[in-house]
């Protein structure tokens, strides 16, 4: 497969120029990439250019993927005709501020893809959905030194022309079905994907983490759903400003509201799905 940088470049500065949000976020150059036929994984790929010198921010994509990355150790064989992305950013975080850098760029990323007449929302905590399908996710990777963030690799997979699951959707499919083409390429949607990564880790810098909730809550889908948690009913009410799911639960007399951090608890996707994309 042929990946044209020209069209990646242009599409970057076309997005810089659109001006998706009204805060004046310093985004300067399109990020260096590098592209790859197949390989493993391209966030073990993004941690051995920058332990080789390349600077940060630098990105990969392949075509495909034999051991991709996901949650909870997860690894998966990622087919051709996906975007598969890696981005290494340099940090300068407290090491408890992780949920920070995970939600600034589920936010980033789906605003970007909003502004291409794409309804995404986010499942909690960084998966992003369309028409109730998952879309895409990401992954993300950090190094520390004395309890501060230093360098991240940010993993996102996009479900662009590939074969996906009953519950996954994919952009062609999407647009054939309301008529439309915002995105034409793959180049296109790794611009958009890379700036919504930069996006968002520049706006929470810049606003700071209570702005940033409250921008990524607007996207939500979970907030709402209804959970079984330990045998008890419960609605996710929210999210907290270290990342943890807020659900009110309910018994017989009495409500209480808990924090839950990723991997305590799942909250799935519908099986009950729309039947027009």
């Amino acid at each position: 497969m042929n990946f044209n940088l020209n069209t990646y470049q242009q599409t970057w500065q076309q997005i810089n120029q659109s001006k998706i949000i009204t805060h004046q976020i310093d985004i300067k150059q399109p990020i260096a990439l590098s592209i790859f036929d197949c390989i493993p994984s391209t966030n073990t790929k993004l941690w051995e250019l920058i332990d080789r010198g390349l600077k940060c921010p630098l990105g990969g994509i392949a075509f495909s993927q034999t051991a991709g990355k996901g949650q909870w150790g997860h690894s998966w064989i990622s087919v051709a005709g996906g975007l598969y992305l890696s981005v290494g950013l340099d940090l300068d975080l407290e090491i408890n501020n992780y949920p920070h850098l995970v939600m600034a760029t589920a936010w980033g990323v789906g605003t970007t893809l909003r502004h291409y007449q794409l309804p995404v929302t986010i499942k909690w905590s960084n998966d992003l959905m369309l028409n109730q399908r998952k879309l895409g996710g990401i992954k993300i990777e950090t190094r520390n030194n004395h309890n501060k963030l230093v360098q991240a690799v940010v993993g996102i997979g996009i479900n662009w022309q590939n074969s996906v699951p009953e519950l996954g959707i994919n952009l062609q499919s999407y647009y054939q079905a309301k008529n439309i083409q915002a995105i034409s390429s793959l180049e296109e949607l790794t611009a958009i994907a890379t700036y919504g990564i930069l996006l968002g880790y520049e706006y929470y810098l810049t606003v700071g983490i209570d702005q940033l909730l409250d921008k990524y809550l607007e996207i939500l889908a979970s907030l709402g759903q209804q959970v079984d948690f330990n045998g008890c009913a419960g609605e996710v009410v929210g999210v907290t400003t270290e990342g943890k799911l807020k659900l009110k639960l309910r018994s017989p007399g009495a409500t209480t509201e808990i924090a839950l951090s990723p991997g305590q608890i799942s909250l799935g996707y519908s099986s009950s799905l729309p039947k027009d994309i």
